[in-house]
């Protein structure tokens, strides 16, 4: 929900990078788009298109302050404001100028995000997606398209950073890449049920811990199957 992984094992933590899940723990556009996703089906029904993608503006760079404005979280906010910003105008979006524009509004606010391999794996990530990632019509193959796709510009940062390549990611990204939304929805929701009645919070809670479950098992599988990454 936070992007917090102080509370991650190093177990852990090494079997998402050698499963090539790592990224499922980082603030990045996904956060933006289900908590967009999650107010627009909300106030779309009370207000009208326009007013809801002002109010949805303002909830999003709420949720940047409040979870820290890391570089990945920013570009995602910035694109995600252009965004609604042309729903509230009328025009057309583009999703490469958008990109352009916040990678050049953030290098000139901060040059040193040019060096942050946050910003360098979210740019390069959403770049491949922009170009590659056209929607499919079956599931399955609309999740691979996407996951190469983020790799496409990725993969030589994270053999420069990591020293590694992860091989199995395609299959374990199909495997949990579906869960990343419903548990993040259902994460808010036991914060906000709880803290109204906490039996309900807990309930909301069981089923999150099933699915957390079944997500670290695949995790963990998949990153101890033969040759699922390579070091360099």
């Amino acid at each position: 929900m936070f992007g917090t992984k102080t509370s991650l094992s190093q177990e852990l933590y090494d079997a998402l990078v050698r499963s090539g899940t790592l990224h499922i723990v980082a603030l990045s556009g996904m956060n933006i788009s289900i908590v967009a996703g999650i107010l627009g089906g909300m106030f779309t029904v009370v207000m009208s298109k326009r007013v809801a993608s002002l109010v949805i503006l303002l909830a999003i760079w709420w949720f940047v302050l409040f979870v820290g404005p890391s570089a990945s979280i920013v570009r995602a906010a910035i694109m995600g404001s252009i965004s609604l910003l042309a729903v509230v105008s009328g025009r057309q979006y583009w999703s490469i100028f958008s990109w352009v524009l916040a990678t050049t509004a953030m290098l000139l606010l901060n040059f040193q995000w040019l060096f942050d391999i946050s910003f360098q794996l979210s740019v390069l990530a959403t770049l491949g997606i922009i170009l590659f990632g056209k929607t499919e019509k079956n599931i399955l193959l609309s999740d691979l398209r996407l996951t190469l796709s983020a790799q496409v510009f990725t993969i030589p940062i994270i053999l420069y950073h990591f020293h590694r390549i992860s091989l199995i990611s395609p299959v374990s990204n199909i495997l949990i890449g579906w869960l990343i939304g419903p548990l993040t929805m259902l994460g808010w929701g036991t914060v906000f049920f709880g803290s109204l009645w906490l039996p309900l919070g807990k309930i909301i809670a069981w089923i999150d811990w099933t699915l957390l479950s079944y997500l670290v098992a695949v995790v963990t599988w998949t990153a101890k199957v033969p040759f699922a990454s390579l070091g360099f």
